[in-house]
């Protein structure tokens, strides 16, 4: 029988994990896995036992939030051979969730953390060497998409961002900065930066969404430049969020990049998959392309549409 390692976050979903505990390890059973079940005692204790453990087993599977799968997959990058992924949702969010395809019922996204899902081989960002799995992100709407009430996004929706996003206007100063991608720069002042491989960002579909490719080794920009004025800020955030079909402000840019750094006389503090990754002046944003094998619901060409021409 195969070994399989159970890494759980006993705190993720309000304590949600341990009352399903008992139908996700009948299911790694059934499946013909021998498991070895733990708990998470506290932050960054999933990437250590991943690191140190991952190497022993054939699969290691994680159950949580967004956060937790980070942290195991942060671990995992360290070994020589990581073994596949499988992820068990928990959290708030569940953007990776989302991307993947994976059902939100304990038991349904057991039996494809077991057996029934698909590894697909997936890109994993690094910011200054520090792994991140789906989104790395810094400025005003980092705090609005994470931070806004759950009362408030369950009642406006996608409209609740852009009124928490005006509302902590007045309290946000943009970053002066440049931005080398590729062998190009820019140069601007920016409120919001964002930095992706995901067709899910706290909760909401990013611009282009359905021509993200996870395994092509590029990532997703989209930085917010300085508005002139209320109107144009409101503009570019309904764009953001998809409210609109277009910025008609130009406060957005987009663009396609395998790497970049960002220069700034201040330090950026920076959001890795919504956990806080530090604040640096100077942030170098690599692409590692097919860094590891995650268990999917679907495959890949399911998962996402052709890029345009």
């Amino acid at each position: 029988m195969n070994q399989l390692l159970f890494i759980y976050n006993p705190t993720s979903g309000t304590g949600q994990v341990k009352g399903a505990l008992s139908a996700v390890l009948d299911v790694f059973a059934k499946a013909g896995w021998i498991t070895t079940a733990y708990p998470t005692q506290c932050k960054g204790d999933a990437q250590r036992t991943a690191q140190e453990l991952g190497a022993r087993y054939d699969r290691v599977v994680c159950a949580g939030g967004d956060g937790t799968l980070s942290e195991v997959a942060a671990g995992l990058m360290a070994l020589d051979r990581p073994p596949p992924l499988g992820y068990i949702p928990f959290g708030s969010t569940n953007d990776c969730a989302a991307t993947l395809k994976l059902p939100r019922k304990p038991r349904e996204a057991a039996l494809v953390a077991a057996g029934t899902g698909i590894p697909q081989f997936m890109d994993v960002g690094l910011l200054n060497d520090k792994p991140f799995v789906y989104v790395a992100a810094f400025g005003a709407f980092t705090k609005v998409a994470y931070d806004t009430p759950q009362e408030l996004k369950n009642t406006f929706g996608h409209l609740a961002y852009v009124m928490a996003g005006i509302a902590s206007l007045p309290t946000i100063a943009p970053y002066h900065m440049k931005v080398e991608y590729d062998g190009q720069e820019l140069e601007d002042d920016f409120y919001f930066g964002m930095v992706s491989n995901s067709q899910s960002i706290a909760g909401l579909r990013p611009p282009k969404a359905e021509q993200v490719v996870l395994d092509d080794g590029q990532f997703e920009i989209t930085l917010v430049k300085k508005p002139l004025n209320l109107t144009d800020f409101t503009d570019g955030l309904q764009a953001l969020v998809n409210l609109s079909p277009a910025d008609r402000s130009g406060s957005l840019v987009q663009f396609q990049a395998r790497q970049l750094t960002f220069f700034c006389p201040r330090p950026i503090p920076w959001t890795l998959d919504g956990e806080f990754g530090g604040s640096q002046p100077v942030s170098r944003i690599v692409n590692r392309q097919k860094a590891l094998r995650i268990i999917c619901g679907e495959p890949f060409q399911e998962l996402q549409q052709p890029r345009h021409p």
